[in-house]
């Protein structure tokens, strides 16, 4: 199955499709953004989300050209979707808990899967699109095939698997994190939490067969087949308070290393002026996002971003930039380039996040600080994603003024917008 238009996991094809759909940013994207014309037509959204997850093509990079192309009115809806995504991180960075609790009961439904016979055939019916929901078994597959779903897809999709198939939210955001090209620890597991209930509490999100019918144009219509009715999921506790930000780390100076994660491939950008970069590698850990099997397409594209990123940076650094095979091989090449600090990008809550603290540790005991870079995007908008979403929307004006994207359209944009 083929995703028309879907650009190849590479900075030059997404700035290639930031300014190829820019032109349609603004009230088109507004208007028909929420309908599903099927994988052989996605002229109506970007197709960057997973670019954008690996920082292939930065989120300000977005607003950027959006604001560029038409009036602030006009993109608002494109613009506010970016914001989604941050505040989804901000939120999951200051309740770091919520995605442990999440990875907890993956790991305990793992179990009960392999001593339930009912629940092992139900989940293994969903995961190999076998419901009798057409619509829903058509988006298994195509989602297995491509890694890829539509937005408004995606929550009809974890509506079915928990209202109607009545499969724990938890294998669910599990079965989508491992996926989706644009697989992302918050983005992934809170959406899954927001359309069961639990991210406003007591506000669950139903799929409905007219919806389906409506923004598929006809393609699918379960019309009897949902549980149009349902109860939010019931959770026994709240969330935790949001816990301060730890302040940013400050820029290095000096030789260092640079090490690249799937988390942030645009190493070309970060704030390394006053470093000298003597030593240029990157390490996936892909495999990490789940005990179940990653996706195929998930592991090429990872691949296919990692060789990119490494390859701008030994052009950028001019030096060779090396593939590491794991978080461990990190040590040896650390200390084999004689560096005096290895830096790295911030990566937010997840399981590269959790690799990285291990990092330090060892480093540490080498005499090695690891120093994560937090980019200036996600310090101006995280500290705000303390509550509900629309707490950061209604400050995104003020927010991208502070960023230096503010403008509208026939206005001179920054060159180079703080990154």
């Amino acid at each position: 199955m083929r995703q028309e238009g879907f650009p190849e996991p590479t900075r030059a094809a997404g700035l290639a499709r930031l300014a190829a759909f820019a032109p349609r940013m603004g009230r088109d994207y507004a208007a028909t953004r929420n309908h599903d014309f099927g994988p052989e037509d996605r002229s109506n959204i970007s197709l960057l989300s997973a670019h954008v997850r690996h920082r292939l093509v930065l989120e300000q990079e977005l607003v950027a050209t959006a604001l560029a192309h038409h009036p602030a009115a006009a993109c608002d809806k494109f613009v506010q979707e970016v914001f989604w995504r941050t505040y989804w991180k901000g939120w999951l960075e200051q309740r770091p808990a919520v995605w442990f609790a999440y990875q907890a009961r993956v790991a305990e439904w793992q179990g009960r899967l392999n001593s339930e016979g009912g629940l092992r055939r139900a989940y293994e019916d969903a995961v190999s699109g076998r419901t009798g929901i057409a619509c829903f078994d058509s988006w298994v597959r195509e989602l297995l095939a491509t890694g890829y779903l539509h937005n408004h897809t995606r929550m009809w999709f974890a509506s079915i698997w928990i209202f109607t198939l009545r499969l724990p939210w938890e294998l669910g955001a599990d079965f989508t994190y491992r996926h989706f090209l644009d697989g992302d620890p918050a983005s992934n597991t809170l959406s899954w939490r927001w359309v069961a209930g639990l991210h406003t509490r007591g506000k669950h999100y139903l799929a409905r067969a007219s919806n389906i019918r409506a923004y598929t144009q006809g393609r699918f219509n379960p019309a009897g087949e949902l549980d149009e009715r349902a109860l939010p999921v019931a959770e026994e506790t709240s969330h935790p308070p949001p816990a301060p930000l730890p302040p940013a780390e400050a820029p290095p100076a000096g030789p260092v290393g640079l090490l690249l994660t799937e988390e942030d491939l645009n190493p070309e950008t970060l704030m390394l002026s006053s470093a000298q970069v003597v030593a240029v590698a990157g390490v996936l850990a892909t495999e990490a996002r789940s005990p179940f099997p990653i996706g195929g397409p998930v592991r090429a594209f990872a691949e296919a971003a990692m060789a990119d990123g490494l390859a701008r940076a030994a052009q950028a650094f001019a030096g060779p930039a090396e593939r590491l095979m794991d978080i461990d091989s990190v040590i040896a090449w650390a200390k084999g380039a004689g560096v005096d600090a290895v830096v790295t990008a911030h990566a937010p809550v997840g399981p590269i996040a959790v690799r990285l603290d291990r990092l330090a540790r060892l480093l540490h005991a080498e005499g090695i600080p690891l120093i994560r870079l937090r980019r200036t995007w996600d310090e101006v908008i995280w500290p705000h994603a303390t509550r509900g979403y629309f707490q950061v929307k209604d400050r995104i004006p003020e927010l991208l003024a502070g960023l230096g994207l503010g403008r509208e359209k026939g206005t001179r944009l920054p060159r180079r917008p703080a990154l």
